[in-house]
């Protein structure tokens, strides 16, 4: 797993449900654009899109060779994820694949593993079918190192996983590496080879394994997803082979890591939420403890509390929340992993009606510690942390019908204040997790929330943070969690940000600084700082930091002059000449004598 890149490319897409049916789909115009969605109109896409966008909710299988080893090599307990040992060992070719031969999985079972997933209220399940240790977990007819012709096992997973889903209802999507590969000569390897049978040519390479395993896995299993990997530079004929059998499967839906002029279908953070969620489709993948494949004794597991709250918060933004497991080379799911599992099932048992088919929340922050979905005129309000005295709600417009506890239906009772607050009656039945409470409303929710504007600490200083700013352009997005968070995906000159302040230096001027970060592919972007709509003077040629993620602070020369009384500051490009602007995490004002 891990999007630990080899050349990793900027890679984007939007798109906005319509409820079209389900089977609508019609195959786009053809192009000779490498992209085999090019000419795809938005009525197409809706249509291919439509069960995905109400399903939520999907489990991630990381399954393969890299399970018998279980995270040890030569006596020594290896760091970092589980299905990176051949990697982060440096383990030989020839050495990891003697693994095969211990590889005996008796114990796996489709059937269980997909009630596993659907009894967590799961929707879909993707598995590994090769990883980046270059193992196929099929019976691939186009290469002898699988699971079916190296180990004893003979069988077919990816194969019993396809028609176990079919039979319980559930989409079945398959993962594929498909150009880093460790195991055969010109596969792709982060770090560079470390053993010569690992040399060898990479479109060689597509040619004779990726590209004939793709289309055995399309053909074959007609896979409702394809969740491509790590997005290596590649020949646009390379693309073509590797995308040349999606016609066998009219309604795939793959995302966005194959790149190379492919922006894929769906947008995918790994292992963190997005602040403020994507325009378009997108869905959070992570792991259940601390990594993808098994480890015997990583027992970190994130306790079911998170995992719900992870679920809604994902749903709240408008995404989905593929959930891994690891299993072990048993074939069985790791019990603490089951039970996990089935305490996310009890939740959604009750109140699967909040998550499935809802759109994104109208509020852009809830004045209490919880989450919001919608769907028509229905607002779900998922609450963490139910306030002494009721639960109140402040910026809805929209005349509300009835209130109720989803768990029990119980009504509350729900009171509009002189200023439009809505005060609602606490329920007598509270979720420690989470208690959803059922607003109906005469038509969509229509929120206006007020703009906060930002006060000085007691220094007079300002410390904007990103997750404060509003974002302003189609593609310029908030990433990250806590600190960390950035502004970043700036990739149009045309995007900005600002921040709304409440000044109250007497003397009228700050020396400003920013906290960023300039990968040297986008070196040379030149910024500048605009006070209620004019240009301040204060400007910066933005020099490389190393990487999107190094970064460093920068003091602009001169001074930014704001009388006390409110502003709107603005930060914006005024010339992108690579890639991007900025990964921006901070401006800070302090006042100057």
């Amino acid at each position: 797993m891990n999007r630990k890149a080899l050349g990793l490319l900027t890679l984007a897409g939007c798109a906005a449900a319509l409820g079209t049916a389900p089977g609508a789909w019609s195959a786009p115009a053809k192009s000779d654009s490498v992209d085999p969605h090019a000419n795809e109109t938005k009525v197409q896409r809706d249509a291919r899109m439509h069960w995905w966008r109400e399903a939520r909710f999907g489990m991630f299988i990381h399954w393969g060779l890299y399970a018998v080893p279980a995270g040890t090599y030569q006596g020594k307990q290896i760091g970092g994820i589980g299905e990176w040992i051949m990697n982060s060992g440096k383990i030989p070719v020839a050495t990891y694949a003697e693994y095969a031969k211990q590889f005996n999985p008796t114990q796996f079972n489709a059937d269980e593993w997909v009630a596993i997933a659907k009894g967590a209220g799961m929707k879909y399940i993707v598995m590994t079918s090769k990883h980046h240790d270059g193992f196929a977990m099929f019976h691939s007819l186009a290469d002898p190192y699988n699971i079916y012709d190296a180990t004893p096992f003979k069988r077919d997973p990816i194969g019993e996983m396809s028609a176990a889903c079919k039979k319980a209802g559930l989409k079945f999507g398959v993962y594929y590496s498909q150009a880093q590969d460790w195991h055969h000569p010109g596969g792709g390897a982060y770090g560079g080879h470390w053993d010569k049978a690992q040399d060898g040519d990479l479109d060689e390479y597509v040619k004779k394994v990726a590209a004939p395993q793709v289309t055995e896995l399309l053909t074959r299993y007609r896979p409702a997803i394809l969740w491509w990997d790590t997005p290596v530079g590649m020949t646009p004929e390379d693309i073509r082979l590797l995308t040349a059998s999606f016609s066998a499967v009219p309604g795939l839906i793959a995302n966005n890591r194959l790149g190379n002029g492919v922006p894929g279908d769906t947008e995918t953070p790994e292992q963190f939420v997005p602040a403020t969620g994507y325009k378009g489709d997108w869905e959070t993948c992570m792991t259940i403890n601390d990594t993808w494949g098994y480890k015997s004794y990583d027992h970190n597991f994130k306790p079911a509390q998170t995992l719900i709250q992870n679920l809604i918060d994902i749903a709240s933004k408008g995404g989905n929340y593929l959930l891994n497991v690891g299993p072990e080379p048993t074939g069985l799911i790791p019990a603490e992993e089951v039970a996990l599992l089935g305490q996310v099932g009890a939740w959604m048992k009750i109140n699967h009606e909040a998550i499935y088919s809802t759109g994104p929340s109208p509020y852009r922050r809830l004045p209490f510690s919880g989450r919001a979905t919608t769907r028509g005129n229905t607002l779900y309000l998922h609450v963490f942390a139910w306030p002494e005295g009721g639960l109140t709600l402040t910026g809805l417009e929209t005349e509300v019908k009835s209130a109720s506890a989803l768990a029990d239906h119980q009504k509350l009772s729900v009171t509009r204040g002189a200023d439009g607050t809505l005060s609602i009656s606490k329920p007598d039945m509270i979720d420690p997790v989470a208690t959803v409470v059922v607003l109906q409303l005469a038509g969509p929710p229509v929120v206006h929330e007020a703009v906060q504007a930002i006060a000085p600490d007691a220094t007079g200083k300002f410390a904007l943070k990103a997750g404060e700013a509003e974002l302003e352009g189609d593609n310029i997005k908030l990433e990250g969690g806590g600190s960390e968070q950035n502004i970043g995906y700036w990739t149009h000159q045309e995007d900005a940000a600002h921040w709304i302040l409440a000044a109250r230096n007497p003397g009228g001027k700050y020396t400003v600084a920013i906290d960023y970060a300039v990968d040297a592919s986008a070196a040379g972007s030149k910024i500048k700082f605009q006070l209620d709509g004019k240009d301040t003077g204060l400007t910066a040629t933005l020099d490389s930091t190393g990487a999107w993620t190094e970064y460093k602070t920068l003091t602009f020369d001169g001074t930014l002059e704001m009388a006390p009384g409110t502003h709107k500051l603005r930060i914006a490009a005024s010339a992108m000449p690579g890639q991007g602007v900025v990964n921006l995490r901070r401006v800070t004002l302090i006042p100057s004598p």
